[in-house]
């Protein structure tokens, strides 16, 4: 397992994601850096900035949890699908997001991913 760390408005978060998926994530969160001032709402989502990743985590403070990647991937797909979007094509962001998560969807049936 690696763990992304993401700073998000004066917050640190903890993502867990399978090794081999976490490049994934990394480019999905710079592409909506990318993309997110094309959108033409006002409601943009506030996107974290990642800090870094590592394989080892022990967390010394009961503030902070670790977030299954799936779990965090879903969420972003809600705020994401909530927007009221006229002119971004912004189904194209909607099916990055959804196909990682989809991916880690089927890691945790096949019972690689918990």
């Amino acid at each position: 397992m690696h763990y992304c760390i993401l700073s998000n408005e004066n917050r640190i978060e903890f993502i867990s994601m399978p090794a081999d998926y976490m490049y994934q994530l990394v480019a999905l969160l710079r592409r909506l850096h990318k993309e997110i001032d094309k959108l033409t709402t006002a409601d943009r989502p506030i996107l974290p900035v990642v800090i870094g990743e590592c394989t080892e985590l022990e967390l010394h403070n009961s503030e902070y949890a670790v977030v299954s990647g799936l779990d965090y991937l879903a969420a972003l797909e809600r705020r994401f699908a909530a927007l009221n979007e006229e002119n971004y094509p912004l189904i194209s962001l909607l099916t990055e997001i959804r196909a990682l998560h989809a991916q880690l969807e089927y890691l945790v049936e096949e019972g690689e991913y918990a």
